[in-house]
């Protein structure tokens, strides 16, 4: 593959440049398995449908085709388990889990990495996401398989790291 170069302008980035490097969707670390593919994840509604609405140029556009957004607000009960489990920008800034390329999070690397960026943040946001797991193993333990109703939030919190907590 030839490297492509991304120019972002939008809302919390203006100038900002990226490469990608490997193939959309191909050539993950083998410790990052995602379930869901950013496509899949904004289709069932996570972040209240608030993550992504003013910096769709710079994705493909079929990510967005069946996408649950609201440009105006955050709305829970946009996201699949219809819940809020989300912590405010500023919260995830005050724990300096904010990469500056990223100013997003985690979901903005995520879509990044999955069109074929790496970068410097890689490592830490792989190690990020195999923490998450632990929610698994509470759903596990405390919810009889398939019972959505169960553990809501913490279903949710699932999606929004590409857990497909559907499946548990």
């Amino acid at each position: 593959m030839r490297p492509r170069k991304i120019t972002v302008n939008d809302l919390m980035q203006q100038g900002y440049s990226y490469t990608l490097a490997e193939p959309p969707g191909e050539n993950f670390h083998p410790d990052f398995k995602p379930q869901l593919t950013p496509q899949q994840m904004l289709a069932l509604g996570v972040f209240g449908g608030k993550y992504m609405t003013d910096c769709r140029a710079e994705f493909p556009a079929e990510w967005f085709t069946d996408a649950r957004l609201c440009h105006e607000c955050h709305r829970p009960e946009l996201n699949f388990f219809g819940v809020n489990a989300s912590k405010p920008l500023s919260y995830w800034r005050a724990k300096g889990w904010i990469y500056h390329e990223d100013p997003r999070g985690w979901f903005q690397w995520y879509c990044r990495y999955f069109k074929g960026r790496r970068c410097a943040d890689d490592a830490r946001q792989i190690k990020r996401w195999l923490a998450i797991r632990r929610h698994i193993a509470q759903l596990q333990k405390n919810c009889p398989q398939g019972m959505l109703s169960c553990r809501r939030k913490q279903r949710q919190a699932l999606l929004h790291w590409a857990y497909d907590s559907r499946l548990l």
